[in-house]
């Protein structure tokens, strides 16, 4: 394991490492381009949990512990039974661009987010709403008008949503109602050249928050103070999250850019370092 505070490869020759979740002493993350989820444990042993030929992204579990997985172009939840995907709900009805990262709460309520248009085929940029899955498979708005809503959290006392919204350099929180309704929408931190992206909850109830454009990891407060940041260097964080034994270890997907044209070039990484405060809550 590394020292605290230096980032280290633990694998690389991936196309766009997201969704970053830690669970049985091992990171499962979705490789959007080669279509696969994986595994890899803190000695960089990696294997491939299953294929989704429409793209994964977000990850999470039911409570029996079965994966759940969002299918990006189809714009649909898969369930990983045995070896077999399920369709869990299609999402088609409220997502208006690719679906990307999730949150699954206690109780198996899976809160999907989604670009709200093609950015890469030149859509004009647009809001998009949030859909809440129940564990029987309804499908149903959660909120609207978020901004390229992305990685969320669940407080540890499953009663607060934060989620990013990556265009509007902020992280928006929510009061979650005991029917997983989610109210009280209110701004919990303005992050000026940050755009956050994949985040993850530590001890102290600080957000780390990935930063693709900034190249960065940040460790960020209520109300918006940084009491943190970690360069990825020349190479941007596109997502991260508190894992290992100890939920000490930082894991950071990180790549030399984003889009389509990563598939080939097999550039992204899964890297690490040591922080001070554990994980906490979900995912």
């Amino acid at each position: 394991m590394n020292n605290e505070g230096k980032i280290e490869e633990l694998m690389g020759g991936l196309t766009f490492p997201e969704g970053p979740r830690w669970r049985d002493g091992k990171l499962w993350f979705s490789d959007f381009f080669s279509h696969r989820v994986y595994t890899v444990d803190l000695d960089g042993r990696s294997e491939t949990v299953v294929e989704v030929p429409q793209r994964p992204s977000g990850l999470g579990w039911t409570p029996g512990g079965n994966l759940l997985i969002v299918s990006m172009l189809d714009r649909c939840l898969m369930e990983l039974e045995g070896d077999r995907l399920r369709l869990v709900a299609d999402l088609s009805g409220f997502a208006t661009g690719p679906c990307n990262d999730m949150v699954v709460d206690a109780a198996g309520r899976a809160y999907v987010g989604n670009f709200g248009y093609d950015r890469h085929s030149g859509e004009a940029e647009r809001s998009a709403q949030l859909v809440r899955v129940d564990p029987d498979g309804t499908a149903s708005l959660a909120a609207d008008e978020l901004m390229f809503p992305n990685g969320a959290v669940i407080t540890p006392d499953g009663k607060t949503m934060v989620i990013a919204e990556t265009f509007a350099n902020r992280l928006t929180a929510f009061d979650i109602a005991g029917d997983g309704a989610l109210e009280n929408r209110r701004v919990w931190a303005e992050l000026g050249e940050i755009h956050p992206d994949g985040i993850c909850l530590d001890a102290e109830g600080a957000i780390w928050a990935a930063s693709p454009w900034s190249n960065q990891v940040a460790r960020v407060f209520e109300g918006g103070r940084i009491e943190r940041s970690i360069s990825t260097g020349e190479r941007g964080a596109f997502a991260c999250m508190l894992g290992g034994d100890d939920r000490r270890t930082l894991f950071i997907c990180t790549n030399s850019g984003s889009g389509p044209a990563m598939a080939e070039k097999k550039e992204g990484r899964i890297e690490i370092v040591r922080v001070e405060v554990p994980g906490a809550g979900l995912p």
